[in-house]
């Protein structure tokens, strides 16, 4: 039987537990035996969550031959992971253990070093911080989950579920897998990557900046046919100075911001309006329905039908 060990920790984020006990310990094999065996591990007797207190019924002596180690994510006060469970998770990486973490959990693998040098995500919201706190890390903030072979990370707790049934389709299959997908009530591949769940912000404009009046000017007109030569001459400068100091004070190009700014439009519209997608992409200023729906894909992970049945607003 495959033995599946998840790791708590102080601050443990009790979804981030909760759904591989569930998504594991429901798979059946053909024969009607339980295909995982499920244990909780700690550093103590008693383990403080979020919301609650955990009695682990196995200590870091569980990880030694389990299969798999599972790594939750941890509350963004809790104190940095113990060293004796970084040790451990270094010593089940050298056996061969496979290892994955669920959203912030990335934080605690990626202190073990052992994500250096590989691609990995977390929670979009997070992936910046990871990013700067592990520099050696590829965090790729736009997937659900990245599987390097041994090591793998997931975005959020949901995400979490999608990295679960991943590994259950590696161990028994797809129609395990399906299996599992059907008793979880979720699909077993979500078209997009988390790049669909984001709300993709403008960077932000110091308040009083000149760019203040030309930005507002912009979002009155989205649907016109906007040029950098347009925005330039709103701005009173050059278009040389005009992407120059944008630049500097958004950390993104003209035409960069006025696509994000655009598709934002559109995700608004989709989820709020009755709009046909062909309307949608007039309104939101993209020059054909085509493009609209290449670039909107591009940027969010998903088309724009797939968003409004997601994420429509019911009135």
């Amino acid at each position: 039987m495959h033995t599946v060990a998840i790791l708590v920790l102080y601050g443990v984020v009790a979804s981030d537990l909760a759904n591989p006990i569930d998504v594991f310990g429901r798979v059946l094999l053909p024969d009607g035996r339980a295909a995982y065996r499920i244990r909780v591990c700690g550093t103590a007797p008693d383990v403080p969550s979020e919301v609650f207190t955990l009695r682990p019924p196995w200590g870091l002596d569980g990880l030694a031959d389990a299969d798999t180690v599972i790594v939750p994510g941890c509350a963004e006060d809790a104190p940095p992971p113990p060293q004796e469970a970084l040790d451990a998770l270094r010593d089940a990486a050298a056996r061969g253990t496979r290892i994955a973490s669920v959203c912030v959990g990335a934080f605690i693998l990626a202190a073990t070093g052992l994500l250096d040098g590989l691609a990995a995500t977390t929670h979009w919201a997070a992936a910046e911080q990871l990013a700067a706190r592990f520099p050696k890390v590829d965090v790729r903030p736009d997937v659900l989950y990245v599987d390097n072979g041994q090591l793998l990370t997931s975005a959020g707790a949901a995400a979490g579920m999608d990295l679960c049934l991943h590994m259950i389709r590696r161990d028994l299959g797809s129609a395990a897998a399906a299996d599992a997908a059907r008793i979880s009530v979720m699909p077993l591949e979500r078209e997009g990557g988390q790049a669909q769940f984001i709300v993709h912000p403008h960077p932000p404009v110091p308040r009083g900046s000149a760019l203040e009046p030309v930005l507002a000017w912009i979002e009155d007109r989205l649907a016109h046919d906007l040029t950098l030569e347009a925005m330039a001459a709103r701005s009173g400068m050059s278009e040389r100075t005009f992407s120059r100091r944008f630049r500097e004070q958004t950390g993104t190009t003209p035409l960069q911001w006025l696509l994000r700014a655009r598709i934002r439009r559109a995700q608004y519209l989709l989820e709020r309006s009755d709009h046909a997608v062909e309307r949608v992409a007039e309104l939101s200023g993209f020059g054909s329905p085509t493009a609209f729906r290449e670039r909107f894909k591009r940027v969010t992970g998903t088309t724009p039908q797939s968003y409004r049945a997601s994420f429509r607003v019911r009135g």
